[in-house]
């Protein structure tokens, strides 16, 4: 058996956020991690490949592993099936102070099944052991956990699923992201694969019951603060995906409801994002990079539609700064209000 993997401990867990490709970027995560201070951030993933040969360099760097000190903990998700180039990636994702490094074997895009990783590693449980044995020896001290799905395409069977988990685990890996539904890899495409394969959270929570010394965290079609709440009678963590980039005050209601603390309205949130984005303009980032990420801010209140299009109008023109933000705000300034949770 391998040396075991650094632990997370318990409750840094409890609530996180997915990695998505094209959004949970720096910006995502820096506002992110304002709405919800206890939350556990992820990257978008990066192939190891990319990891390696596209951090050379300052601007290399920036681009693949960017983040500043306040989106801490922080987790690097990897995308690869090499043991050896996963290893390096996980060392280098270490090094830049990477809170935890999770490889990917969940995404179901046909380029990640052309270049043999995401969810058709399900298929490989040794290989995937390998990988996690040679990342944990590269990094000792920062965690190497799993994303993963039940299966893919018709494998229903439990029996196998729960091989996939026990390779990995007997591997070093103490902790499991679980998407609760199978992937198909061939006539969906990965907005579907998100939406079509049928839930089952029950898996989740049996891996849970059968193997308790591992961490588990359920994702996939969580929606709301009830549901959310209702999986850690189960699991060890809730993970948000799109209803946390669609709805994100949805995330300061869910870390104020399972951590404490005082409830602050969506403008008031918003506002205390201001020096971090006077800052990046002066860097150079064009303010659409960052605003795209609010637009969902006002989901579902009075004024959201007109919030979501002052910024999807103004925020790519030349000189769009954060006025324009003010400007969205004064649309929705009658109709905010401040959430107060039920009581536990």
């Amino acid at each position: 058996m391998s040396s075991r993997s650094a632990s997370i401990a318990a409750e840094h867990l409890r609530l996180s956020v997915a990695p998505m490709m094209d959004w949970t970027d720096t910006h995502c995560r820096n506002f992110h991690r304002l709405l919800a201070p206890h939350a556990r951030l992820y990257t978008e993933m990066v192939h190891a490949n990319a990891v390696i040969h596209g951090t050379a360099d300052e601007k290399g760097r920036e681009k693949l592993l960017g983040k500043d000190d306040s989106q801490h903990p922080v987790a690097l998700q990897l995308g690869g099936s090499d043991p050896h180039l996963l290893a390096k990636a996980a060392r280098i994702g270490a090094d830049h102070g990477f809170d935890e490094i999770n490889l990917n074997c969940g995404c179901p895009s046909d380029r990640v099944q052309a270049g043999r990783f995401g969810a058709c590693l399900m298929r490989e449980p040794t290989l995937v052991a390998d990988c996690v044995a040679a990342m944990i020896e590269a990094a000792p001290d920062t965690p190497i956990t799993v994303k993963c799905r039940l299966g893919v395409d018709d494998d229903h069977e439990w029996d196998r699923f729960r091989a996939f988990v026990d390779a990995i685990a007997d591997a070093g890996c103490n902790l499991f992201v679980v998407h609760a539904r199978n992937a198909w890899l061939k006539g969906l495409s990965p907005k579907e694969n998100r939406e079509v394969p049928p839930l089952r959270y029950d898996w989740a929570y049996r891996l849970k019951r059968e193997r308790p010394d591992l961490q588990v965290i359920v994702n996939g079609g969580i929606a709301d603060a009830e549901e959310a709440t209702a999986h850690l009678d189960y699991t060890d963590g809730a993970m948000l995906g799109r209803a946390a980039y669609h709805d994100p005050y949805l995330l300061h209601r869910l870390d104020i409801r399972w951590f404490g603390g005082e409830t602050r309205s969506r403008a008031d949130l918003l506002r205390a994002w201001k020096p971090y984005v006077e800052g990046q303009l002066a860097r150079g980032v064009y303010l659409k990079h960052m605003a795209r990420h609010i637009l969902g801010l006002f989901h579902g209140e009075r004024g959201g539609r007109a919030f979501r299009q002052i910024l999807s109008e103004g925020a790519h023109r030349p000189g769009a700064d954060w006025s324009l933000v003010e400007q969205a705000l004064a649309a929705t300034a009658m109709h905010d209000f401040v959430f107060c949770p039920p009581a536990a």
